[in-house]
């Protein structure tokens, strides 16, 4: 077996805009397409080459729908892809909603920035959008085979993949794939990000029994997370006293899987008394009350405990007082609470979306808490906060930070150090594993703990020869 490549055009030394490719038996199969995230200059990056031709990929194996992964897909299809994306089905309903959600929120950025700058052209690069909702609906018409966990499919002559359950977001996989020709056989494991076990809607990750070459995210590589259950006990905490305070409790919030989680906890806090049953509650996200129907219809990805209680019709998602807003004059209308109010929003990372009106109004306050229940990327204006900014700048105004900001990283959907050690533990006949995914400081430290004859930290367009 001949030319068998690996090439890593995302997710390289940083921890968005996972891209990786693989050509073997004449097939280019690209896992995951996704956005950079962060900082202006990462968003400069989407626009730039992918690294290879677009049109010369054969598949797209998608691992789940966060937009660092699914990103860029209707990007790829603008510039000349014409083949098959494959996923599991609640991954393709997962991604069909951020992937019009991202080019929504790009024409409106690029309207805003033509108003503004008086452009005259809508490239890319000079402020037009990555972009548009139909060339994001191009892509979604490419969305092809629906694929069930652990079960094994021809992909190609000579090739057969396998999506395992990554107990990372709903429909989220890892991507085991097996190639022969003439007697000789390969095996490649791509992880996708690996999920933090023990959480309640998810199973714990699958890993597969043996693959010769690993390619495993390494987010958390370097720490430990809290044990769920203090967890969940801080986030109690932490809202109980801000309502004490009588400030909003502001959640910025992913829209897939944090959102629900959140959701089940506050539930759970009103149940065992430890959260007023009166406190209004706001999920002022479009794409969180969306994705949260979603759960509802695919019970066969979420853990038996949780799935029993949407059977016996005890609906956990469901909290007192909750309040659904899809609107934006419903949003706007929020920032006249000036306390008492828990309001969820969309970023997780501060980086778009309604949270930021919010931020703007409640940072002042000291009343307020800003709870933070997921990772931030460097760059991000909630990297800012939780790094301790005294104020930050929303909406070219400069605003105080004088809320009381709690960062809880217990919730985190991403395995930590001991449980990403534990997995690649798992795998036998490793020979190689590349370790992507995460800040190079991490992966640094990450590196020494793998039990593997070579360790690789690919940096960005780099290829390999396998």
């Amino acid at each position: 077996m001949d030319d068998v490549k690996l090439s890593f055009h995302g997710a390289d030394r940083t921890v968005t805009g996972s891209c990786h490719l693989l050509e073997i038996l004449g097939r280019r199969i690209l896992i995951d397409c996704g956005m950079f995230q962060g900082s202006h200059e990462l968003r400069e990056d989407n626009a730039e080459p992918f690294g290879f031709d677009p049109a010369s990929i054969d598949y797209v194996l998608l691992t789940h729908a966060h937009l660092d992964h699914c990103g860029r897909l209707p990007l790829l299809a603008k510039r000349g892809f014409r083949g098959e994306v494959i996923a599991t089905a609640a991954t393709f309903e997962l991604a069909r909603l951020v992937i019009l959600d991202a080019a929504h929120l790009q024409e409106e950025e690029a309207n805003h920035h033509r108003r503004h700058t008086q452009a005259r052209e809508s490239e890319e690069a000079n402020g037009g959008p990555l972009y548009s909702m139909l060339e994001a609906l191009d892509v979604i018409g490419r969305f092809g085979r629906a694929v069930e966990y652990d079960t094994a499919f021809e992909l190609a002559h000579g090739i057969r993949v396998t999506f395992l359950d990554a107990g990372h977001i709903l429909g989220s996989a890892s991507v085991l794939i097996k190639a022969e020709e003439n007697g000789r056989k390969r095996s490649i494991l791509f992880s996708g990000d690996i999920g933090n076990s023990g959480r309640p809607l998810l199973r714990p990750p699958q890993v597969p029994a043996e693959a010769e070459i690993v390619v495993m995210e390494s987010t958390y590589g370097n720490r430990r997370h809290r044990s769920f259950t203090a967890s969940v006990d801080e986030l109690h905490e932490a809202v109980a006293a801000t309502l004490m305070r009588r400030g909003n409790v502001l959640i910025p919030t992913f829209a897939l899987e944090r959102a629900q989680e959140v959701l089940y906890f506050l539930r759970q806090g009103i149940e065992q008394n430890r959260l007023p049953p009166s406190m209004p509650v706001f999920l002022d996200s479009p794409m969180a009350i969306s994705a949260t129907e979603i759960f509802r219809r695919h019970p066969d990805c979420l853990s038996e405990p949780f799935a029993r209680l949407f059977k016996t019709g005890k609906d956990p998602l469901i909290v007192p007082g909750l309040r659904v807003v899809r609107e934006t004059a419903e949003s706007i209308a929020i920032n006249r609470i000036s306390g008492g109010a828990v309001i969820m929003a969309g970023s997780g990372m501060c980086t778009g979306g309604r949270i930021r009106y919010h931020l703007r109004h409640n940072l002042a306050r000291e009343s307020a808490g800003v709870i933070f229940v997921g990772f931030a990327s460097a760059g991000t204006l909630a990297r800012q906060i939780i790094d301790g900014a005294k104020q930050v700048r929303l909406f070219g105004e400069e605003v105080p930070v004088r809320a009381h900001v709690h960062t809880i990283n217990g919730f985190s959907a991403h395995a930590d150090q001991r449980e990403l050690i534990d997995w690649h533990d798992r795998i036998a006949g490793k020979q190689t594993t590349f370790v992507v995914h995460g800040e190079a400081s991490v992966m640094a430290e990450l590196a020494p703990h793998l039990r593997v004859p070579r360790v690789e930290m690919p940096t960005f367009h780099q290829q390999y020869e396998l």
